[in-house]
Formats: structure tokens, sequence, C-alpha cells
């Protein structure tokens, strides 16, 4: 067996589990990025092969949910621009917080994150009834939260999408299928962003990228299918995944240094 298909059955279950993951509640990167990794490939190859075959998956999802009307537009534009300031403001301040100090302060804000969408189970129902929002809190929030979550992007990464899909449910009132597809396009901006940087710096690896990138458009189309289908129960249930695997891959970070 040739090392490129060794490498492409380690990758591209992987980026198939993380593209369904990363569609329905975001997180897809916790998986995706260490299947690279594990793959032996080199760290800065694994990052821009990743976000590009990410961002194609990621459009994937966002077409499969402005088609079954769960995007609204505005917030969610306004926050993929605003994300990609964020994002940037963030790999600069990146290098002058300790990543160390960010990772502590996350253990302890996800289980409370946790805990509160335990107590609140209805947090995002479709059956809860959406409370009306002006414009001018709409583009506010919606900045904000491109703004924050962009930054938090740029400085950590992991969690991204899950985080926008929160904020999106407790400032502006969506039920959390319509926030998982208002966080997709915020997503898309911050992903095309990155890979085009990564691309025109060569860190991508084309020949495995073109494979992965198959599997990560199924999954993420599967994914938002399972989503829209299952409504806001399907996506709440996966976000507790998705908490619980950057919670554990935060702890393993911090006590194996």
């Amino acid at each position: 067996m040739s090392e490129f298909l060794k490498t492409c059955l380690i990758v591209c279950p992987l980026v198939f589990l993380a593209g369904f993951v990363d569609s329905v509640a975001g997180g897809g990167g916790i998986i995706s990025l260490p299947a690279y990794l594990m793959a032996g490939i080199p760290a800065h190859l694994a990052a821009g092969t990743n976000k590009v075959v990410n961002g194609t998956g990621t459009l994937i999802a966002t077409l499969k949910y402005f088609k079954s009307g769960k995007i609204v537009l505005l917030p969610a534009l306004i926050a993929g621009i605003s994300a990609l300031v964020g994002s940037a403001a963030g790999t600069q301040l990146a290098s002058t917080i300790p990543e160390a100090t960010l990772k502590a302060l996350m253990l302890v804000a996800l289980p409370c994150v946790a805990v509160f969408l335990v107590l609140k189970k209805d947090f995002g129902g479709e059956e809860t009834p959406q409370r009306a929002v002006s414009r001018r809190r709409e583009i506010v929030a919606s900045a904000l939260i491109g703004l924050l979550i962009g930054c938090y992007d740029g400085l950590i990464g992991p969690g991204t999408g899950t985080f926008m899909i929160m904020c999106f449910t407790a400032f502006l009132f969506m039920d959390l299928t319509t926030a998982s597809g208002c966080s997709k396009v915020g997503n898309l901006g911050s992903n095309v962003a990155a890979a085009v940087v990564w691309a025109l710096h060569g860190q991508v690896l084309w020949r495995l990228a073109l494979p992965a990138l198959c599997c990560s458009i199924l999954g993420n189309y599967l994914g938002a299918r399972y989503a829209i289908r299952g409504g806001s129960k399907k996506i709440r249930g996966m976000m507790f995944v998705v908490l619980f695997l950057l919670f554990a891959k935060l702890l393993y970070e911090l006590f194996t240094r």
C-alpha cells in the first residue's frame, strides 16, 4: 500500500466526521486538524490544507441552510464581515497573550456553558416563542458576535462555530437551527480568508486536499440535512459532544507541555 493511500485512509474518514459535526454544531476543527497531524503532515501544511478543505465544506453547508430558509441574511453577513476583522486582530493578540492563560480560562468557562445548557432546556428551541429585536440591536449584536468570536478564532480557533451559534441564540433570540445556519456564513468568511493566505504561502497539500475535500463536502451536506430535519434538539445534543471534545483537547494540551 502506498504512503499516500495510507494518509488518505487516516485523513478522509475523520474529515468526513469533522464536516458532519461542524455543519451541525461547529467545532469540526477539533477533529480534522489532528487528523492531518496524525497522518504525519507538517503543522503548517496541515493548517493550510485543513482551511481549504473546511472552507469548501462550510460553503456546501451554508448553501444547504440557505436553501432551507434557515439563514437570516443581514445578521449573518454582518457577523461574517466582522469575523474577518476579529480574526485578524486575534492573530495579532496571540503573540502578546500567553496561550496557556487563555486555555486555562476556557477550562473554567466550558463546564459552565455545559451546565447552562443542561439547566436551560428550552435554550434555542423551536417551540420557544422567539422575541423580535430592533434593526439597530440586530446590527450591533451581529457585528460584536463576529468581531469577538472572530478574535477568539484568531487566538485559539477550535469551537468557533459552536460559540457563534450560542451567541446568535442568546443575543438575537434565534432558534438553534437558524443560529447554526447564520454561524456558517461567519465561518465561511473566516475560512476563505485563511485558506487564501495559506495557499499564497504554498502551505496547501493539494494532492491530499482534493480527496479530503470530497469527504468534507459529503459530511457537511449530510450534517446540515441532519440538523435541519432534526431541529434544535439534534443540534443541542451535538453541542454537548463538541464542548466535551474541546474541554478534553485543552486539558490534554495543558498537562502535556
